[in-house]
């Protein structure tokens, strides 16, 4: 499902803690978004017209909590980002990231072992 930048932020929140009610959402974005709890709740309205969150009703407010997995999101985006600009190769990623960015020893070292742990028939 298509979550805007801003989406995801609110999605952020969730992930980290939950349920939550818009107010500490809001809260918990704090000074970095500086929005408006009506902000926060168009956000919200949005995330359950598309099922990646719930909404169960507590007294006069609504504590929210996410359907959506964090991985399964990130793994959905990662792969949208690989078809679209690397043709679903991810070594054409790493070599991009590589020739723009000088790659750590932790880096180098994590992508080997990373390298060495796959099977041989991949």
């Amino acid at each position: 499902m298509p979550i805007s930048e801003a989406e995801s932020a609110v999605m952020q929140v969730l992930w980290e803690r939950h349920p939550l009610t818009a107010e500490e959402i809001a809260a918990a974005l704090g000074a970095a978004r500086q929005w408006q709890e009506a902000t926060v709740k168009t956000l919200l309205n949005r995330l359950l017209n598309k099922g990646a969150i719930a909404a169960v009703k507590e007294g006069r407010r609504y504590l929210y909590s996410p359907l959506l997995q964090r991985e399964a999101y990130v793994h959905a985006q990662s792969k949208d980002l690989l078809d679209r600009l690397f043709d679903g190769r991810l070594a054409p990623l790493v070599a991009h990231f590589s020739a723009r960015q000088k790659l750590g020893a932790a880096d180098i070292a994590e992508l080997k072992r990373l390298i060495a742990e796959l099977p041989d028939d991949e």
